[in-house]
């Protein structure tokens, strides 16, 4: 599979949200999703642009997990184009003990509550972090990510195919204050950090 995507910062969430509602956009996940990245101790996967990760939607143990890997970045008129393969799993705390025995180690967490719809065979998602700006994602093809993003309402300019960090780093800017994109992180200075979303 090949995910397309671009981000974008949103002003108003429940404004945004009502737009895309009101455009035909089906709510298909509402809660909190976390991802655990894994790499190996002298960080081979993320030197050669890969994420391994194990993503979980809910609170409670049992609910839907994944296991992803996506490959190399790549840009393709403007959008952030990469390879990914993903399967469902019933139980991440057994895929996380495999990874971990494999001698693969939690390099990054990003903690959110988010929002997911599907638009018209785009998924625009809602993040919002522990402490950082709201962020929303639109993925799918290139036709229909464009017809998300004028449903939205958001001007275009704002959307980008960056990584994770370099939002980050705007609001680290902006505000002065650290991101926090794990729980971890509001409590522990020595959390992991994010390499690239």
């Amino acid at each position: 599979m090949l995910e397309v995507e671009l981000k974008s910062v949103v002003d108003d969430v429940p404004l945004r949200r009502a737009a895309i509602e009101a455009a035909g956009a089906v709510l298909t996940f509402e809660g909190r999703l976390a991802d655990r990245r894994y790499d190996t101790l002298d960080g081979s996967l993320v030197a050669r642009d890969h994420v391994l990760r194990v993503r979980g939607y809910g609170r409670r143990a049992g609910e839907r997990a994944e296991l992803g890997w996506k490959g190399p970045t790549g840009r393709e008129d403007g959008y952030k184009v990469r390879e990914e393969l993903e399967v469902s799993v019933d139980d991440s705390t057994a895929i996380a003990a495999i990874l971990e025995r494999l001698g693969f180690c939690v390099t990054v967490a990003i903690d959110r509550e988010i929002a997911q719809y599907d638009l018209h065979g785009a998924m625009v998602r809602f993040e919002t972090y522990p402490r950082m700006d709201h962020l929303v994602e639109v993925e799918g093809s290139p036709d229909r990510i464009e017809r998300a993003i004028a449903a939205l309402g958001l001007p275009r300019g704002g959307f980008t195919a960056e990584p994770l960090t370099e939002f980050v780093l705007r609001f680290q800017a902006r505000t002065g204050a650290p991101a926090a994109l794990s729980d971890a992180e509001l409590r522990d200075v020595s959390a992991p950090t994010v390499h690239d979303a």
